[in-house]
């Protein structure tokens, strides 16, 4: 499977980043299978990279898959965007982009209630992300090539 990251530069040899930032799956490499939204990622900076890499799981490692948007989901992200550690080696799923995670916020917070957030959490396009979270999950990706975004 190919798969995209997009950053300032190219990623030949990436790297599990822990941030002072709480993300949807941990401290990780964040890909997605979706080159757009790669080019997306890659927007937010001066110079714009979308790196590609051939992805083969490894199905040793601890994986957690979520298929769509549903409750084991929103309760996962939530515990990771409160600073909680996981110890899966890979976590593939949609996407919580700032206008869910807004939502998310406001459920964390107890301003919405589980069903509210739901009735808000309607994606407009589709998303995916792949972080992989351990060094062991790194082996299961191939640098293919980069390209500057215009």
């Amino acid at each position: 499977m190919r798969i995209y990251h997009g950053s300032y530069c190219a990623v030949i040899k990436p790297l599990i980043i822990s941030s002072s930032k709480n993300k949807d799956f941990g401290d990780g490499f964040y890909c997605t299978v979706i080159k757009e939204q790669a080019e997306r990622w890659a927007k937010r900076y001066d110079t714009k990279v979308v790196s590609s890499y051939h992805f083969l799981i490894n199905e040793k490692l601890k994986i957690l898959e979520f298929k769509e948007m549903n409750d084991q989901w929103l309760d996962f992200i939530a515990s990771c965007r409160s600073g909680q550690k996981h110890s899966y080696d890979i976590v593939i799923g949609p996407m919580a982009d700032d206008q869910i995670y807004n939502y998310v916020f406001d459920f964390l917070e107890g301003n919405i209630s589980r069903e509210q957030f739901w009735a808000l959490a309607k994606f407009k396009y589709p998303t995916n992300q792949i972080c992989f979270c351990s060094e062991n999950s790194l082996s299961c990706i191939k640098f293919i090539e980069s390209y500057e975004v215009k």
